[in-house]
């Protein structure tokens, strides 16, 4: 069977994207998804997600990391399928979706930056040396000195790896501020098991991280990311967050077709 894939980005956040509409593709085989994801001997990406129909709402998301397995909420690849879908003429500058965590909603401006209602985050666990929170997606975060020669893969794949997240393990974010409302992330994602140039559930944890420890006073955020810069928006109230945003670009690399 021949597949016809798309290849977008979102802030060097790379995913396969598959029109699967028809309900075709072979959700089951791990190693298939594996092998296209794989730099050396497939197409190459940090996941896979499929485009399917939903009954009620534009469509639905199904996202899998690049080791093949179905996976929580992927942020920067919610951006990237609501272009997906804009250019499938699905949507056009509004989009309602569900993904594994609930009901999504994002919008498309003049300037194609691409907004992502992200879930609320009703609770964030403040540790000595670090804080967690769920945010569609489980997501470690830890405050740093320089970020930019910090050993992202072999530390945050101790951390995951640890008996503080169990066998299911977390992401991991590495954080340094640079001003009163901006700062530099770089994370380290299970599931492809290495840095990605960025994480969009996870620049969504280290916005709210940091304003729940008053790093930051500030509702709107900006992220500087191994891929480019991002933006995270919110409201706050009693120490919980609602109307989240996850604000960034997103868009089309190529596409092409593969034997499978």
């Amino acid at each position: 069977m021949q597949l016809t894939f798309y290849k977008y980005q979102g802030t060097g956040n790379d995913f396969i994207m598959v029109d699967n509409r028809l309900d075709f593709f072979p959700k089951e085989n791990t190693q298939l998804i594996a092998k296209l994801c794989n730099r050396q001997f497939g197409i190459g990406a940090d996941g896979l997600i499929l485009l399917e129909k939903h009954p009620k709402y534009d469509f639905k998301m199904v996202y899998f990391n690049s080791d093949g397995n179905e996976s929580s909420m992927c942020g920067n690849g919610g951006r990237c399928l609501v272009a997906f879908a804009r250019q499938l003429g699905i949507i056009a500058d509004t989009a309602e979706f569900e993904a594994v965590d609930g009901y999504h909603f994002a919008t498309i401006d003049a300037d194609q930056l691409i907004s992502l209602q992200m879930k609320d985050v009703e609770s964030v666990a403040v540790y000595e040396d670090y804080t967690f929170l769920n945010t569609g997606s489980p997501h470690h975060v830890q405050i740093v000195a320089n970020l930019i020669n910090y050993p992202i893969k072999e530390a945050g794949a101790k951390i995951r790896y640890s008996q503080l997240y169990g066998e299911a393990g977390s992401n991991v974010n590495f954080v340094e501020q640079l001003n009163d409302n901006v700062f530099r992330v770089r994370t380290y994602e299970r599931g492809v098991e290495d840095e990605t140039l960025s994480c969009g559930t996870g620049v969504t944890a280290v916005a709210i991280a940091m304003h729940y420890l008053g790093k930051t006073k500030n509702n709107v955020v900006d992220l500087k990311v191994e891929g480019g810069k991002l933006q995270v928006q919110f409201e706050e109230q009693n120490g919980q967050y609602s109307a989240v945003f996850l604000v960034g670009p997103a868009g089309v690399v190529f596409e092409g077709t593969i034997d499978l």
